[in-house]
């Protein structure tokens, strides 16, 4: 498999790991660490999707990326389009949120130093061990 398309199903993967865990979190925790986790799981989720749809991104560039779009969408609940949208649209709510928090830009940070650091050390393994190259018959 070349390289970008194991990159991308990976990438598709870890975005299904995300959604999931996100949701899993909000399930059975509560308080700060499931607001803030969820938060962190927000931006790994757009770094996932980032890299999917750039599969030769470096890690730091998709974690500015993820992390940029993540403030963004934060400081946008500073007007009202935010929360009129979430009023209406259960997606909207979930991507977009309603009310914001500054500590929430903490924890995209977080999560973005995080998911970079993982993918770096995943390409460095990638890089030290590297796949066999096959030849047809």
């Amino acid at each position: 498999m070349p390289p970008a398309q194991r990159t991308r199903l990976l990438a598709a993967l870890a975005a299904a790991l995300t959604i999931a865990a996100g949701l899993t979190v909000r399930a059975v925790t509560g308080g700060w660490f499931g607001k803030y986790a969820g938060d962190a799981l927000y931006t790994v989720l757009v770094y996932a999707l980032i890299v999917l749809v750039w599969p030769r991104i470096t890690p730091a560039r998709a974690a500015l990326g993820a992390l940029a779009f993540s403030w963004a969408v934060e400081l946008a609940q500073l007007t009202p389009v935010p929360a009129a949208l979430s009023e209406v649209s259960v997606v909207a709510r979930l991507v977009l949120g309603s009310t914001f928090g500054a500590a929430d830009l903490v924890a995209y940070a977080a999560g973005a130093a995080l998911v970079a650091s993982a993918h770096t050390l995943l390409r460095r393994r990638r890089e030290h061990h590297p796949e066999p190259v096959t030849t047809p018959p």
